[in-house]
């Protein structure tokens, strides 16, 4: 489910990026892929100690 979010959102920053969007979009954007991403490995690391 993280892992669709992540796709998802990269997805939709390449588009802004390929439009020329503003940069500040752009920036949020990069921002919250960051943190699922963080989020992410979070969880798998979490997961591999068990």
């Amino acid at each position: 489910m993280l892992n669709d979010e992540i796709c998802k959102l990269r997805d939709k920053l390449n588009e802004s990026i390929e439009k020329g969007d503003d940069y500040s979009a752009i920036y949020q954007l990069s921002i919250e892929l960051d943190e699922l991403i963080a989020k992410y490995y979070k969880k798998s690391k979490g997961t591999a100690k068990r």
